[in-house]
């Protein structure tokens, strides 16, 4: 297939965004001028410290919290790590998740079950959703923690996050009046950062989960809001950075260029979400008009609106993925985070897919700097491959 752009077209935004340059701007003066330890105590170091407080007072503004809550960590996974780990370290407990939810998420309670901590993973429905009664039925008195990702990574599902954090202080409430210990509620929103309201108050979760590289700030840089009074315990042991949550010489450089990332989502959200909707919408219709048997895994109405995750049946991904980026344009076939390899995705799934419909379902995600041209340029090619390996 030797149909080939003249300019290379990013479609994979989920799995990483190119850093602003207005975020890039504000972290060079880190690398090769203000580059002290933050934990030194002369002006080098003092000038570190300084860039971190900053960034981190901007994000807990933004965030509407306390400085104290917001704690960098070296990536989502991580943070994700440090949320459940760090909280069941607490009591060999009860803990409730989807099974929808990111590889780093999955692995830590697999990990924690192997150890004796008891795991129960709440089903969804075709189109990606929890029930909200099931999730209230699975409610134990052993039960810690609740963690449901906000946006899904490979269909774009929008969980209730604030419906259940309201329904999770209500049923703490009777808790406290029965002597049972606090559920605490984490959510996964690295997804959901880019468009959609991620107050941890708004939502009413004890834990959130953030990252750099997701929002168009640096990789190599997580984030997680820990609310006051939340008991977290670290899993990285050394000299106590991150008010003893977090240890390791701080990354200056990236922490300054989320804290900008993180500003600029705020400033420029609504427009992100306009934009994307409606250049989602039109690839859409172009590579529907022309391939009416493809298929919308997951729901089309409660999802991200730069998220699209199609199956083509009667076409592996692994060729639909190799044509296309011959031809000048990257997708995906879902996760970034597990591994290079086009391995079974357990979303897919959870949703009712055979492992043959797995095979044909690829993930497109676009992002803010997706042009009109370029989708309209993407679905020619998509349809033309298509056309080309199915007639």
């Amino acid at each position: 297939m030797k149909t080939k752009t003249n300019k290379r077209i990013y479609l994979d935004y989920a799995a990483t965004t190119p850093v602003d340059e207005e975020v890039l701007k504000e972290m060079w003066p880190y690398f090769n001028k203000k580059f002290g330890n933050a934990s030194s105590i002369h002006s080098f170091g003092q000038e570190a410290i300084a860039a971190i407080d900053q960034s981190r007072e901007k994000i807990a503004k933004l965030f509407n919290c306390d400085f104290s809550e917001i704690i960098f960590t070296g990536s989502a996974t991580e943070s994700n790590n440090l949320a459940i780990k760090g909280l069941a370290k607490v009591a060999k407990a009860h803990i409730i998740a989807t099974k929808i939810e990111h590889e780093s998420v999955i692995e830590s309670l697999k990990e924690l079950a192997r150890v004796g901590y008891k795991v129960t993973y709440l089903p969804v429905n075709k189109d990606g959703l929890i029930k909200i009664l099931d999730l209230e039925k699975s409610i134990k008195d052993n039960t810690i923690l609740v963690s449901i990702i906000y946006a899904n990574n490979e269909v774009g599902t929008i969980q209730p996050i604030k419906e259940i954090g309201k329904l999770l202080e209500k049923i703490n409430k009777k808790r406290r009046e029965n002597g049972l210990s606090k559920i605490y509620f984490h959510t996964d929103a690295v997804q959901a950062l880019n468009y959609l309201e991620c107050r941890p108050d708004w939502l009413k979760v004890d834990l959130l989960t953030f990252s750099g590289h997701k929002i168009y700030g640096p990789k190599g840089l997580g984030g997680l809001y820990v609310r006051k009074n939340t008991p977290l315990y670290p899993i990285i042991l050394g000299g106590g950075q991150e008010f003893g949550l977090r240890s390791g010489t701080e990354n200056v450089a990236n922490i300054v260029g989320l804290a900008k990332a993180v500003e600029l989502v705020f400033k420029n959200r609504e427009a992100r979400f306009k934009l994307v909707l409606d250049l989602r919408d039109k690839l859409l219709d172009y590579i529907m008009k022309n391939n009416g048997k493809i298929n919308v895994n997951g729901s089309i109405k409660n999802r991200l609106p730069n998220n699209l995750n199609l199956r083509f049946p009667g076409l592996s991904n692994e060729t639909l993925i190799v044509a296309l980026d011959q031809a000048g344009i990257a997708v995906s076939a879902g996760s970034a985070c597990s591994s290079r390899a086009l391995a079974a995705s357990h979303v897919l799934k959870a949703i009712g897919l055979t492992s043959k419909q797995m095979r044909e379902s690829l993930r497109i995600t676009l992002g803010k700097n997706t042009t009109k041209e370029e989708i309209k340029k993407a679905a020619e090619i998509i349809n033309k491959i298509v056309k080309q390996f199915t007639r």
